[in-house]
Protein backbone atom coordinates (compact mmCIF):
# COMPACT_ATOMS: atom_id res chain seq x y z
CA UNK A 1 0.00 0.00 0.00
CA UNK A 2 2.79 2.39 0.88
CA UNK A 3 4.59 1.68 -2.35
CA UNK A 4 1.39 2.21 -4.31
CA UNK A 5 0.71 5.50 -2.51
CA UNK A 6 4.24 6.73 -3.15
CA UNK A 7 3.96 5.93 -6.82
CA UNK A 8 0.68 7.80 -7.09
CA UNK A 9 1.96 10.81 -5.12
CA UNK A 10 5.10 11.26 -7.23
CA UNK A 11 4.73 14.14 -9.69
CA UNK A 12 4.16 13.20 -13.27
CA UNK A 13 7.10 14.42 -15.36
CA UNK A 14 6.10 16.77 -18.15
CA UNK A 15 6.78 16.02 -21.82
CA UNK A 16 9.72 18.44 -22.04
CA UNK A 17 11.40 16.88 -19.03
CA UNK A 18 10.93 13.38 -20.40
CA UNK A 19 12.47 14.39 -23.74
CA UNK A 20 15.40 16.17 -22.05
CA UNK A 21 16.17 13.11 -19.93
CA UNK A 22 15.91 10.75 -22.86
CA UNK A 23 18.40 12.67 -25.00
CA UNK A 24 21.83 11.68 -23.74
CA UNK A 25 25.12 13.38 -24.52
CA UNK A 26 25.89 11.03 -27.37
CA UNK A 27 22.44 11.57 -28.83
CA UNK A 28 22.93 15.32 -28.77
CA UNK A 29 26.21 14.96 -30.61
CA UNK A 30 24.49 12.75 -33.11
CA UNK A 31 21.79 15.37 -33.64
CA UNK A 32 24.46 18.04 -34.12
CA UNK A 33 26.33 15.93 -36.67
CA UNK A 34 23.09 15.17 -38.47
CA UNK A 35 22.23 18.85 -38.67
CA UNK A 36 25.74 19.72 -39.88
CA UNK A 37 25.44 17.08 -42.57
CA UNK A 38 22.10 18.48 -43.71
CA UNK A 39 23.64 21.95 -43.91
CA UNK A 40 26.97 20.75 -45.29
CA UNK A 41 26.86 23.06 -48.31
CA UNK A 42 26.57 26.10 -46.06
CA UNK A 43 29.61 24.94 -44.10
CA UNK A 44 31.47 24.40 -47.37
CA UNK A 45 30.78 28.04 -48.24
CA UNK A 46 32.09 29.04 -44.81
CA UNK A 47 35.23 26.89 -45.07
CA UNK A 48 37.35 29.02 -47.49
CA UNK A 49 36.76 32.19 -45.45
CA UNK A 50 37.57 30.33 -42.23
CA UNK A 51 40.80 28.97 -43.70
CA UNK A 52 41.74 32.46 -44.93
CA UNK A 53 41.38 34.02 -41.48
CA UNK A 54 43.23 31.17 -39.77
CA UNK A 55 46.15 31.17 -42.21
CA UNK A 56 46.55 34.91 -42.82
CA UNK A 57 45.18 36.48 -39.61
CA UNK A 58 45.57 34.12 -36.65
CA UNK A 59 48.68 32.06 -37.40
CA UNK A 60 50.83 35.15 -38.18
CA UNK A 61 50.01 36.48 -34.72
CA UNK A 62 52.55 34.00 -33.37
CA UNK A 63 55.22 36.13 -35.02
CA UNK A 64 54.50 38.94 -32.55
CA UNK A 65 56.89 37.25 -30.14
CA UNK A 66 59.69 38.79 -32.22
CA UNK A 67 58.78 42.15 -30.65
CA UNK A 68 60.17 40.82 -27.34
CA UNK A 69 63.31 39.30 -28.85
CA UNK A 70 66.47 40.28 -30.67
CA UNK A 71 65.28 38.02 -33.44
CA UNK A 72 67.81 36.28 -35.62
CA UNK A 73 66.69 34.37 -38.70
CA UNK A 74 69.53 31.91 -38.13
CA UNK A 75 68.53 31.14 -34.51
CA UNK A 76 64.76 31.08 -35.05
CA UNK A 77 61.92 31.99 -32.71
CA UNK A 78 62.85 29.77 -29.78
CA UNK A 79 66.60 30.33 -29.68
CA UNK A 80 66.67 34.12 -30.22
CA UNK A 81 67.51 36.24 -27.18
CA UNK A 82 64.54 37.58 -25.18
CA UNK A 83 64.89 41.28 -24.41
CA UNK A 84 61.48 42.17 -22.91
CA UNK A 85 60.20 45.68 -23.71
CA UNK A 86 63.47 46.95 -25.15
CA UNK A 87 62.07 47.63 -28.63
CA UNK A 88 58.91 49.29 -27.27
CA UNK A 89 61.07 51.70 -25.26
CA UNK A 90 62.95 52.47 -28.44
CA UNK A 91 59.68 53.55 -30.11
CA UNK A 92 59.34 56.51 -27.73
CA UNK A 93 63.05 57.35 -27.79
CA UNK A 94 63.68 57.32 -31.53
CA UNK A 95 62.98 60.75 -33.06
CA UNK A 96 62.40 59.18 -36.46
CA UNK A 97 59.60 57.02 -35.06
CA UNK A 98 58.00 60.04 -33.42
CA UNK A 99 58.12 61.93 -36.73
CA UNK A 100 56.53 59.01 -38.57
CA UNK A 101 53.91 58.64 -35.83
CA UNK A 102 52.99 62.32 -36.14
CA UNK A 103 52.70 62.02 -39.94
CA UNK A 104 50.39 59.03 -39.53
CA UNK A 105 48.14 60.71 -36.96
CA UNK A 106 47.96 63.96 -38.91
CA UNK A 107 47.07 62.19 -42.15
CA UNK A 108 44.42 60.05 -40.43
CA UNK A 109 42.84 63.10 -38.80
CA UNK A 110 42.71 64.83 -42.19
CA UNK A 111 40.98 61.80 -43.70
CA UNK A 112 38.46 61.63 -40.84
CA UNK A 113 37.76 65.36 -41.08
CA UNK A 114 37.44 65.61 -44.86
CA UNK A 115 37.05 62.13 -46.40
CA UNK A 116 34.73 60.52 -43.83
CA UNK A 117 31.81 63.00 -44.19
CA UNK A 118 31.78 62.86 -48.02
CA UNK A 119 29.95 59.48 -48.31
CA UNK A 120 27.32 60.77 -45.85
CA UNK A 121 26.69 63.91 -47.91
CA UNK A 122 26.70 61.88 -51.13
CA UNK A 123 24.20 59.35 -49.73
CA UNK A 124 21.86 62.14 -48.61
CA UNK A 125 22.07 63.76 -52.04
CA UNK A 126 21.37 60.47 -53.83
CA UNK A 127 18.46 59.83 -51.50
CA UNK A 128 16.88 63.10 -52.68
CA UNK A 129 17.01 62.07 -56.35
CA UNK A 130 13.54 61.04 -57.48
CA UNK A 131 14.27 59.74 -60.98
CA UNK A 132 15.33 56.14 -60.43
CA UNK A 133 17.28 55.76 -63.70
CA UNK A 134 19.30 58.90 -63.00
CA UNK A 135 19.98 57.78 -59.43
CA UNK A 136 21.28 54.40 -60.61
CA UNK A 137 23.45 56.07 -63.23
CA UNK A 138 25.07 58.36 -60.65
CA UNK A 139 25.58 55.42 -58.29
CA UNK A 140 27.36 53.42 -60.97
CA UNK A 141 29.61 56.37 -61.80
CA UNK A 142 30.64 57.06 -58.20
CA UNK A 143 31.11 53.33 -57.40
CA UNK A 144 33.46 52.73 -60.33
CA UNK A 145 36.69 54.27 -58.89
CA UNK A 146 36.59 51.78 -55.99
CA UNK A 147 37.41 48.96 -58.40
CA UNK A 148 40.50 50.71 -59.78
CA UNK A 149 43.71 49.62 -58.10
CA UNK A 150 45.90 52.15 -56.33
CA UNK A 151 48.67 51.47 -58.85
CA UNK A 152 46.44 52.73 -61.67
CA UNK A 153 45.15 55.66 -59.58
CA UNK A 154 48.65 56.87 -58.69
CA UNK A 155 49.70 56.40 -62.30
CA UNK A 156 46.81 58.64 -63.42
CA UNK A 157 47.67 61.25 -60.78
CA UNK A 158 51.32 61.23 -61.88
CA UNK A 159 50.39 61.73 -65.53
CA UNK A 160 48.00 64.61 -64.75
CA UNK A 161 50.13 66.40 -62.15
CA UNK A 162 53.64 66.10 -63.54
CA UNK A 163 55.39 69.23 -64.81
CA UNK A 164 54.27 68.58 -68.40
CA UNK A 165 50.90 67.21 -67.30
CA UNK A 166 47.39 68.41 -68.11
CA UNK A 167 46.85 70.29 -64.85
CA UNK A 168 49.99 72.40 -65.18
CA UNK A 169 49.18 73.16 -68.82
CA UNK A 170 45.69 74.35 -67.85
CA UNK A 171 47.10 76.50 -65.05
CA UNK A 172 49.53 78.10 -67.48
CA UNK A 173 46.91 78.72 -70.18
CA UNK A 174 44.12 79.96 -67.90
CA UNK A 175 46.01 81.80 -65.15
CA UNK A 176 49.56 82.19 -66.47
CA UNK A 177 50.95 80.13 -63.58
CA UNK A 178 54.24 78.34 -64.11
CA UNK A 179 54.68 74.59 -63.49
CA UNK A 180 53.74 73.57 -59.94
CA UNK A 181 55.67 70.66 -58.43
CA UNK A 182 52.61 68.85 -57.07
CA UNK A 183 54.42 65.52 -56.74
CA UNK A 184 57.67 66.87 -55.27
CA UNK A 185 56.48 69.68 -52.99
CA UNK A 186 55.99 68.32 -49.41
CA UNK A 187 53.09 70.70 -48.78
CA UNK A 188 51.02 69.06 -51.51
CA UNK A 189 51.51 65.47 -50.35
CA UNK A 190 48.77 65.11 -47.72
CA UNK A 191 46.11 67.13 -49.60
CA UNK A 192 46.69 64.92 -52.64
CA UNK A 193 46.39 61.75 -50.56
CA UNK A 194 43.10 62.92 -49.02
CA UNK A 195 41.69 63.94 -52.43
CA UNK A 196 42.64 60.57 -53.89
CA UNK A 197 40.87 58.76 -51.06
CA UNK A 198 37.77 60.93 -51.52
CA UNK A 199 37.66 60.27 -55.27
CA UNK A 200 38.28 56.54 -55.00
CA UNK A 201 36.31 55.46 -51.92
CA UNK A 202 33.50 57.98 -51.33
CA UNK A 203 31.07 56.35 -53.75
CA UNK A 204 31.64 52.91 -52.29
CA UNK A 205 31.17 54.28 -48.78
CA UNK A 206 27.64 55.41 -49.60
CA UNK A 207 26.35 51.83 -49.87
CA UNK A 208 25.80 51.34 -46.13
CA UNK A 209 24.17 54.74 -45.72
CA UNK A 210 21.82 54.17 -48.66
CA UNK A 211 20.89 50.78 -47.21
CA UNK A 212 20.01 52.44 -43.92
CA UNK A 213 17.96 55.10 -45.72
CA UNK A 214 16.06 52.42 -47.66
CA UNK A 215 14.52 51.28 -44.37
CA UNK A 216 12.95 54.69 -43.69
CA UNK A 217 9.15 54.66 -44.01
CA UNK A 218 8.14 57.05 -46.85
CA UNK A 219 5.10 58.03 -44.81
CA UNK A 220 7.43 59.97 -42.49
CA UNK A 221 8.36 62.29 -45.35
CA UNK A 222 4.69 62.59 -46.34
CA UNK A 223 3.73 63.53 -42.79
CA UNK A 224 6.57 66.06 -42.69
CA UNK A 225 5.33 67.67 -45.91
CA UNK A 226 1.82 67.93 -44.46
CA UNK A 227 3.29 69.63 -41.37
CA UNK A 228 4.98 72.17 -43.63
CA UNK A 229 8.58 70.90 -43.42
CA UNK A 230 10.79 71.84 -46.38
CA UNK A 231 13.56 69.65 -47.83
CA UNK A 232 16.18 70.84 -45.37
CA UNK A 233 13.90 70.11 -42.40
CA UNK A 234 13.15 66.63 -43.75
CA UNK A 235 16.84 65.89 -44.13
CA UNK A 236 17.64 67.21 -40.63
CA UNK A 237 14.79 65.50 -38.77
CA UNK A 238 14.26 62.29 -40.79
CA UNK A 239 17.18 61.43 -43.08
CA UNK A 240 20.13 62.15 -40.76
CA UNK A 241 18.58 60.46 -37.67
CA UNK A 242 17.96 57.37 -39.82
CA UNK A 243 21.69 56.95 -40.53
CA UNK A 244 23.01 58.25 -37.19
CA UNK A 245 23.71 54.80 -35.75
CA UNK A 246 25.47 53.75 -38.98
CA UNK A 247 27.62 56.88 -38.83
CA UNK A 248 28.60 56.16 -35.22
CA UNK A 249 29.52 52.53 -35.93
CA UNK A 250 31.62 53.41 -38.99
CA UNK A 251 33.34 56.22 -37.08
CA UNK A 252 34.24 53.80 -34.27
CA UNK A 253 35.71 51.37 -36.79
CA UNK A 254 37.57 54.20 -38.51
CA UNK A 255 39.12 55.29 -35.22
CA UNK A 256 40.39 51.74 -34.78
CA UNK A 257 42.48 52.14 -37.92
CA UNK A 258 43.69 55.66 -37.14
CA UNK A 259 47.31 54.45 -37.32
CA UNK A 260 46.66 52.57 -40.55
CA UNK A 261 47.01 55.08 -43.38
CA UNK A 262 47.11 52.60 -46.25
CA UNK A 263 50.46 51.20 -47.30
CA UNK A 264 50.01 50.87 -51.04
CA UNK A 265 48.81 54.40 -51.74
CA UNK A 266 51.44 56.07 -49.54
CA UNK A 267 54.27 53.87 -50.79
CA UNK A 268 53.48 54.71 -54.42
CA UNK A 269 53.29 58.43 -53.66
CA UNK A 270 56.60 58.62 -51.78
CA UNK A 271 59.73 60.08 -53.32
CA UNK A 272 62.91 61.61 -51.84
CA UNK A 273 61.36 65.11 -51.89
CA UNK A 274 58.21 64.39 -49.85
CA UNK A 275 59.50 61.56 -47.66
CA UNK A 276 59.80 63.85 -44.63
CA UNK A 277 56.02 64.38 -44.48
CA UNK A 278 54.83 61.27 -46.35
CA UNK A 279 56.56 58.50 -44.42
CA UNK A 280 53.95 56.78 -42.19
CA UNK A 281 54.04 53.79 -39.84
CA UNK A 282 53.13 51.29 -42.56
CA UNK A 283 55.94 52.35 -44.86
CA UNK A 284 58.34 52.70 -41.91
CA UNK A 285 57.64 49.11 -40.80
CA UNK A 286 58.17 47.93 -44.37
CA UNK A 287 61.54 49.67 -44.63
CA UNK A 288 62.74 48.55 -41.18
CA UNK A 289 61.48 44.99 -41.49
CA UNK A 290 62.18 44.02 -45.09
CA UNK A 291 64.80 46.51 -46.28
CA UNK A 292 66.95 46.82 -43.15
CA UNK A 293 66.06 43.37 -41.68
CA UNK A 294 65.31 44.89 -38.27
CA UNK A 295 62.52 42.39 -37.70
CA UNK A 296 62.11 42.80 -33.96
CA UNK A 297 61.77 46.57 -34.00
CA UNK A 298 59.41 46.49 -37.01
CA UNK A 299 57.26 43.92 -35.22
CA UNK A 300 57.19 46.06 -32.07
CA UNK A 301 56.02 49.08 -34.08
CA UNK A 302 53.31 47.02 -35.78
CA UNK A 303 52.13 45.54 -32.49
CA UNK A 304 52.08 49.00 -30.90
CA UNK A 305 49.93 50.25 -33.77
CA UNK A 306 47.47 47.38 -33.31
CA UNK A 307 47.19 47.92 -29.56
CA UNK A 308 46.51 51.62 -30.01
CA UNK A 309 43.79 50.80 -32.54
CA UNK A 310 42.21 48.29 -30.14
CA UNK A 311 42.18 50.81 -27.28
CA UNK A 312 40.64 53.47 -29.52
CA UNK A 313 37.86 51.12 -30.62
CA UNK A 314 37.05 50.14 -27.03
CA UNK A 315 37.10 53.76 -25.85
CA UNK A 316 35.00 55.07 -28.74
CA UNK A 317 32.52 52.22 -28.31
CA UNK A 318 32.04 52.98 -24.61
CA UNK A 319 31.71 56.69 -25.34
CA UNK A 320 29.05 56.00 -27.97
CA UNK A 321 27.06 53.85 -25.56
CA UNK A 322 27.29 56.52 -22.88
CA UNK A 323 25.61 58.94 -25.29
CA UNK A 324 22.84 56.44 -25.97
CA UNK A 325 24.05 55.13 -29.32
CA UNK A 326 24.48 51.50 -30.36
CA UNK A 327 28.12 50.52 -30.33
CA UNK A 328 29.94 47.85 -32.27
CA UNK A 329 29.84 45.41 -29.35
Amino acid sequence: METEFTAKASPDPGPSRMIAESVSGSSRRQLLLTRMWKERYLYLLLFPGLVYFIVYKYLPMAGNMMAFQDYSAFQGFWDSEWVGLKHFERIFQDKEVLRVLWNTLYLSLLQIAFAFPVPIVLAVMLNEVRREWFKRLIQSIVYLPHFISWVVVIGMVTVFLQSEGLVNKLLHVLFGIGPVAFLQEPGWFMPLVVLEVIWKESGWGTILFLAALAAVDPSQYEAAVIDGANRWRQIWHITLPAIRSTIVILLILRLGSVLDSGFEQIFLMLNPFNKSVGDVLDTYVYVKGLTESDYSFATAVGLFKSLVGLLLIIGANRLAKRFGEEGVF
